[in-house]
């Protein structure tokens, strides 16, 4: 069982940067891979970026590639996500998730192979 909490979401100017952290119960938080997704209102919840359980393999949604980036720190059961350049278009709800296993981009991007989830935190970027 892992439990996540998502934590850094806020108000952010177009261009600013935003830092979210995500930590995780359990003393097994480093064989998971985690994922970051985003739901914006009215829309369907979209994949932004994945790191492995040993955080070398990373993965990026094209929309946010080049801007943001993922990393972990198993020794504090915490996974990030460093958004910077950011867009009003990256306004959503911010969630974190977390599955056993590795395996191809295809599966790190699907939110039905991912166990757990995070309650989610709001970013809004402002024009």
């Amino acid at each position: 069982q892992v439990q996540l909490v998502e934590s850094g979401g806020g108000l952010v100017q177009a261009g600013g940067s935003l830092r979210l952290s995500c930590a995780a119960s359990g003393r097994t938080f480093s064989s998971y891979a985690m994922g970051w997704f985003r739901q914006a209102p009215g829309k369907e919840r979209e994949f932004v970026a994945a790191i492995s359980w040993s955080g070398i393999n990373t993965y990026y949604a094209d929309s946010v590639k080049g801007r943001f980036a993922i990393s972990r720190d198993n020794a504090k059961n915490t996974v990030y996500l460093q958004m910077n350049s950011m867009k009003p278009e990256d306004t959503a709800v911010y969630y974190c998730a977390a599955r056993y296993g590795s395996g191809t981009y295809s599966r790190y991007r699907d939110e039905f192979e991912y166990s757990y989830w995070g309650q989610g935190t709001q970013v809004t970027v402002s024009s």
